[in-house]
């Protein structure tokens, strides 16, 4: 006989997997929409402080959109100025290519019986027309210029429109809940911006930190590769790894010696002890932190659901969940599950207000 909590847990199973599904094949719309939602809470704050000095709401959102768009296209302009340098070495570049492809084939060759011939045949036989290469990048270029557009319309819309929304959610409550309801909208959107701003605030440090490692080691086009690592960091785990390896190999290609990439992996390993003890302690704050499992699982659904967006939206997103799971009573124990494990020795809380006086001074 099935008992009323099998029941319920039964729905609750039934809801998450609808929940999944509709994630899955909603990417199209869900996607964007998801971006340009993030980046409104995060300009929010400057909205609604624009809004009280007068700033009629239409010019407030325009000039949050033209801030933005002032920022992303400064990042660009710097990464392309340093990129150039980064791989102004063709000769060398092509040299080492050719040289590892060699390598490989001889392998295969060895191994394999394969012979090189053979190889080539192979890869032209396997080689894509141009045609329908054209036919790849024309498509993924309208993709990528649609949710461009999509992107910019939800944010200014949202931003515009968010107060209506508001209002809308509190609709939907019952009228003895209302304030309870505003008050914990109010909890999650503060908590989500300062989230995010912890977080931005937390690659700029990166960036700095990054900088000053690289440079005092002697690698060349230092502040290229500080500006790569920090961005990655919004990856947990993947993220740091795979900007350190590109890091080490690009230097690598590029001749250098034992000592430069053993300063590497040190400068990598100083900052990302100073990451984890110090800045997300002190800039993210304990009720957004999620625990190593669920930042994994997060990762690997998001990375299935969506591809990259999704692994760079991952976090972020479980982030927000956890601060709504912590503000809503039914959802405390969800909360509690994704967040870490606070640690109760006096030692470390000690340790950690010191570090937050000493930053305040």
């Amino acid at each position: 006989m099935i008992t009323s909590s099998s029941t319920t847990v039964t729905k609750k199973l039934f809801l998450f997997f609808l929940i999944i599904a509709g994630l899955y094949y909603g990417q199209i719309f869900l996607m964007p929409f998801v971006i340009g939602g993030i980046l409104a809470t995060l300009f929010l704050p400057f909205c609604n402080r624009m809004e009280k000095k007068k700033f009629p709401k239409g010019l407030a959102v325009f000039l949050c959109l033209l801030t933005l768009l002032v920022f992303i296209s400064a990042i660009i302009a710097l990464l392309s100025w340093k990129i150039s340098d980064v791989f102004n070495d063709i000769t060398l570049l092509k040299e080492k290519a050719l040289d590892t492809v060699a390598y490989i084939q001889k392998y295969i060759f060895k191994h394999f019986n394969i012979s090189v011939a053979e190889q080539f045949k192979i890869l032209n036989e396997e080689k894509p027309s141009y045609s329908s290469m054209m036919q790849i990048i024309l498509s993924s270029f309208a993709a990528i210029v649609t949710n461009l557009v999509l992107v910019t319309a939800y944010f200014l819309f949202l931003l515009y429109y968010h107060s209506h929304i508001k209002q809308f959610i509190l609709k939907l409550t019952a009228v003895s809940e209302q304030k309870s309801m505003e008050l914990i909208l109010h909890k999650i959107a503060k908590v989500s911006q300062q989230y995010l701003f912890g977080l931005s605030k937390m690659i700029v440090c990166l960036w700095i930190m990054y900088y000053i490692g690289f440079s005092f080691i002697g690698l060349e086009n230092a502040f290229f590769f500080a500006i790569l690592c920090g961005f990655l960091e919004i990856i947990p785990f993947v993220g740091n790894i795979t900007g350190t390896s590109l890091t080490i190999l690009i230097a690598a290609m590029h001749g250098g010696d034992l000592m430069l990439l053993a300063g590497i992996a040190v400068t990598y390993g100083i900052v990302q002890f100073i990451q984890g003890w110090v800045l997300e302690p002190l800039m993210l704050g304990p009720q957004v932190k999620i625990n190593p499992l669920f930042t994994i699982i997060a990762l690997v659904l998001g990375e299935l659901l969506w591809g990259i967006p999704g692994i760079i939206l991952a976090i972020p997103l479980t982030a927000m969940l956890k601060i709504m799971c912590d503000h809503v009573e039914s959802l405390k124990p969800y909360g509690f599950l994704i967040g870490e494990i606070e640690s109760k020795k006096s030692g470390d809380s000690h340790f950690f207000k010191k570090i937050k006086t000493f930053f305040s001074h």
